[in-house]
């Protein structure tokens, strides 16, 4: 790719960022304990083209994925570890999971029984029951009911065609300090240890049992989960943007665009779509090379910030499809051509995609995963 084509708006990546987090990672975890690398979503925005190797160099085995599509690109990339797939797969293509070697998750009896109709004959699908804890998102799920959760796990495990190799839970409030949610979180991990060793009793012995996300390692770490499934840490932002780290981590992504143009305008003028930003002022204003459709939010319209110079400078009027305006007057340096940063650090400065964020009303998770495939990704090492 040209130079010239990544002074538009571009992510930079820093991989040595990301190796260092998972090094912190692995500080909160037993030695034997493995991690399974979370990397959906194109590696939460990150590019697996660059973040996959870098893991795999660095002994990570294990990578979870949303769907088969995820799955197999992540084979195509060369990837040889284990890949689990954390969301549905029709069952029609239990072939294809079959012949890529995915881990699919089960997420009730009656679809193994279809995965399990669908499985090539001779072939055993790989797959990971999921066990629905109290989020009430997938899983099998008849409460605090252990008995009638390992009934159906037991006959799934027994279904032709089926390799059932896991058993899971997800922690959905691992990152609350409030004390009903602290009971709630131990709750689930009792409860699906329970199964497990329900099904232990049965002569059933399920190899790998998971439940810690990025939070539950931090807050709630048990040596009964033999992998822990570090998502967004990897990537330097926090589960919870409210919340202090035992680790301190660093942002691998930067996000960052440039001056097109800079004009003067004076006092009582409106800029942008609604003309929703009137001038009190002479007001100094640079148009940068980054939109909406790059994943910069519509809603930091006249609240947002970016970084010129190690400067800080706010976003005026209405962020544009592919070109937002800012005020620059108490920046006399910035000329057209300069590096304008979104996420990242300039100078002493710093904008994280969780500051953004909670300016949004949502998550750091989402700004990131949220960067356009137009953006090209840069990797630096």
């Amino acid at each position: 790719m040209k130079n010239e084509v990544l002074r538009r708006a571009w992510a930079e990546i820093h991989l040595d960022r990301l190796e260092r987090n998972l090094e912190k990672c692995r500080s909160l975890i037993d030695p034997e304990c493995e991690i399974m690398c979370a990397v959906k979503a194109n590696c939460y925005g990150h590019g697996c083209e660059g973040i996959i190797p870098r893991l795999e160099d660095l002994g990570v085995n294990w990578f979870a994925v949303s769907n088969i599509i995820e799955a197999e690109e992540l084979r195509d990339l060369g990837v040889s570890g284990e890949i689990l797939i954390l969301g549905y797969t029709p069952p029609e293509d239990a072939g294809e999971l079959v012949e890529y070697d995915i881990i699919q998750t089960i997420t009730d009896k009656e679809y193994a029984e279809k995965l399990s109709f669908n499985a090539p004959k001779g072939e055993r699908v790989r797959c990971h029951i999921a066990i629905d804890t109290g989020m009430n998102r997938i899983g099998i799920n008849y409460g605090d009911d252990v008995s009638k959760i390992a009934d159906d796990a037991e006959k799934i495990v027994r279904l032709p065609g089926l390799e059932v190799e896991g058993l899971f839970t997800h922690l959905p409030v691992a990152d609350s300090l409030k004390t009903e949610d602290i009971a709630f979180t131990n709750h689930q991990i009792e409860l699906v240890t329970a199964v497990r060793d329900e099904l232990k009793k049965r002569l059933i012995l399920i190899d790998k049992l998971h439940f810690l996300n990025s939070a539950g390692a931090m807050y709630h770490y048990d040596k009964r989960s033999d992998l822990v499934r570090f998502g967004i840490m990897l990537y330097g932002l926090k589960p919870d943007f409210s919340r202090e780290m035992p680790v301190d981590l660093e942002p691998v992504m930067e996000l960052k665009s440039i001056v097109s143009q800079i004009k003067t305008l004076p006092a009582g003028v409106t800029i942008g779509y609604g003309r929703t930003f009137k001038t009190e002022r002479e007001t100094r204003v640079a148009t940068v090379t980054i939109g909406y459709a790059d994943g910069c939010p519509r809603l930091l319209s006249n609240k947002g910030e970016l970084l010129v110079h190690g400067k800080r400078a706010k976003i005026l009027g209405r962020v544009c499809m592919d070109q937002l305006m800012i005020d620059v007057s108490e920046i006399p340096e910035t000329k057209v051509g300069d590096t304008v940063t979104l996420i990242g650090r300039d100078g002493s400065e710093q904008i994280t995609a969780d500051e953004i964020g909670s300016l949004c009303g949502t998550i750091g998770y989402e700004i990131v995963c949220g960067i356009s495939q137009r953006v090209p990704r840069v990797f630096v090492n």
